[in-house]
């Protein structure tokens, strides 16, 4: 009998504010590290670019080491190596990509550049398994809002659909700004929200009505929302009233959640698809989480849900996606492997 033996991947991620390294086997997670400076970035109130690139550099080398301590291997020892290559921001990426470039090289192993959206859906399969597919994905980050259609992790993800506007996390963030809630302002929100009405006010779900489905059935906007949250913050303030932050925030987290379980669960059905993965620094809100079990359970689909920290960035999604891309005999990206800001998430390997 051949024993087929998994493969062991070391994934860098580097394209916004966290610098992760995770090293797995096949589905195994072996090593998860990460170093944020999402603390640099607070008194912007946003992630600066030349700050996020800066933290990357002081960081990659010594969150290689801390994975390499956790796993108990080290480069050497890897059959490939992962790297986001995009999207995210330019300069963030070339940090991560040129540290994943000298070590192939220094080491002679196989590189994969890899999309970041697609290894926010497969690092759910480090802590459940492999999943059946196709399956549907809703993928909700500060920087991207998509339903997708996954026939193959590592070869064929379809977009059913996307963000017209803002990101939904994006809109918490600057949701929380108006409410005077620090950055970042999703676990901000999801905090004080805990504590509010959500049926306090009564703000819109952005392309639900019979019109707008017609024409955007999966897709989504934010932008609308937020600002029918500004124009109450303004009206309450001009009749001298105090906001009652907690309802503002329970409301406004109930928008979003409402129109992004209605809209994934429903694209299970129409696609005969009874399978939804959740990935995402949003898809770690308890609100949103909860909607979709419930929306779940009524159609028959199975949820899967990572653990919240393997939801934000880091290094294991990468690993996780490059073990799947080298599993089926995919070719590595050539050296001169480049950095794409805006790839979409139907470019899996680069």
């Amino acid at each position: 009998m051949v024993v087929v033996t998994e493969p062991l991947v070391l994934g860098i991620e580097s394209s916004c504010d966290e610098t992760g390294v995770g090293i797995v086997r096949g589905t195994t997670l072996l090593a998860h590290a990460v170093a944020s400076s999402v603390e640099e970035h607070v008194r912007f109130g946003g992630v600066v670019p030349e700050v996020a690139s800066r933290a990357h550099l002081e960081a990659m080398v010594p969150t290689l080491e801390e994975a390499y301590a956790q796993a108990g291997v080290d480069v050497r020892d890897v059959d490939a190596i992962a790297v986001t290559s995009g999207p995210g921001l330019s300069g963030a990426l070339l940090v991560g990509v040129a540290a994943a470039k000298a070590l192939a090289l220094a080491h002679d192993k196989p590189l994969y550049g890899v999309n970041h959206l697609a290894a926010h859906v497969a690092v759910d399969q480090l802590e459940h398994g492999r999943y059946d597919e196709p399956t549907i994905a809703l993928l909700v980050s500060g920087g991207h809002t998509e339903i997708l259609l996954v026939n193959d992790i590592a070869t064929d993800i379809k977009l059913l659909g996307g963000t017209i506007d803002d990101a939904a996390g994006e809109a918490f963030d600057k949701v929380a700004r108006l409410l005077g809630l620090p950055y970042p302002g999703g676990p901000q929100i999801d905090r004080v929200a805990a504590g509010g009405d959500p049926k306090a006010i009564d703000f819109p779900r952005g392309l639900t009505t019979g019109r707008d489905l017609e024409r955007y059935r999966w897709d989504f906007s934010f932008s609308g929302l937020k600002s029918a949250v500004a124009r109450h913050v303004q009206h309450e303030q001009r009749m001298g009233r105090q906001i009652v932050v907690a309802d503002v925030a329970a409301s406004f987290q109930d928008s979003v959640c409402d129109v992004l379980s209605k809209k994934a669960i429903a694209a299970c059905v129409a696609h005969d698809v009874p399978r939804l993965v959740l990935g995402g620094g949003v898809a770690a809100n308890e609100r949103l989480r909860k909607f979709v079990l419930e929306r779940a359970d009524a159609a028959g689909v199975e949820v899967r849900i990572p653990a919240r920290s393997l939801c934000t960035d880091n290094g294991a999604m990468v690993a996780a996606l490059g073990a799947e891309v080298v599993r089926r005999g995919i070719a590595p990206s050539d050296l001169s492997l480049a950095v794409d800001s805006s790839r979409p998430v139907t470019e899996i390997v680069a």
